[in-house]
């Protein structure tokens, strides 16, 4: 049973920021830190480009099966996804892997794989790990739950930016209406539902920027430290 560290679950949906928010919760408190949506993705990369049939629950649970999986603990503790040799990197990051991602995250098999995984490498605690449903399936019982929220168009808002920054084309409509897409299917899905449950910390992040974000966080997690 889990009792060496803390478990730190960051949820919400598509674009608030969960990833790089937990990395900076991970760097302060020393902790390490799993994005695992990008353990969906690793696998949505992986069925396009076998070309599996992606609404094929058999198919792609087969994919996730018979792949190997490593987690190597990278620079400030970040777990890295290591799949089948292949380093998950910005191959990731593109939109068509982002949209076979939210094809195959709605599998219920393939997310009783992912969660099984994900348990495996929080067991020992002292982790920040953020996803759709880590508080409410995942890690049910870890001691700080963060909802982090904000509205859609911010959201598609702070896409654009990224992408720009990154030297790649963005379209603010097309962005925003795979966000709404994407709520709607989180929301509806069968299997883990994207949820915000009483015992969640609730943050809106909408007129935050990442550093009073952070702060808002570390003061839970200090509020939290000094009455064990």
């Amino acid at each position: 049973m889990r009792k060496k560290g803390l478990v730190i679950a960051i949820d919400g949906p598509a674009g608030v920021g969960k990833s790089s928010i937990g990395e900076m919760l991970a760097r302060a408190v020393d902790y390490k830190f799993l994005s695992t949506g990008q353990m969906y993705r690793a696998l949505a990369w992986k069925a396009l480009s076998l070309g599996a049939d992606l609404e094929n629950e058999e198919q792609v649970t087969a994919i996730a099966l018979k792949s190997h999986w490593d987690f190597v603990s990278g620079e400030f503790k970040v777990i890295k996804i290591i799949l089948d040799g292949v380093a998950m990197d910005s191959r990731l990051n593109s939109e068509s892997v982002g949209r076979a991602t939210s094809s195959i995250a709605r599998l219920s098999s393939v997310r009783k794989f992912m969660c099984d995984k994900q348990r495996e490498i929080g067991e020992a605690g002292e982790i920040v790990m953020e996803g759709r449903d880590i508080g409410s399936n995942v890690f049910p019982d870890a001691e700080i739950k963060i909802y982090l929220d904000a509205s859609p168009q911010e959201r598609a808002k702070r896409r654009v930016n990224q992408l720009l920054e990154e030297g790649k084309a963005a379209d603010y409509e097309e962005i925003f209406s795979a966000i709404v897409k994407r709520d709607k299917q989180d929301a509806e899905r069968k299997y883990n539902p994207l949820t915000k449950s009483k015992d969640y910390n609730v943050i809106d992040t909408t007129d935050l920027n990442k550093e009073q974000v952070l702060e808002k966080i570390l003061k839970l997690y200090k509020d939290y430290c000094s009455v064990q």
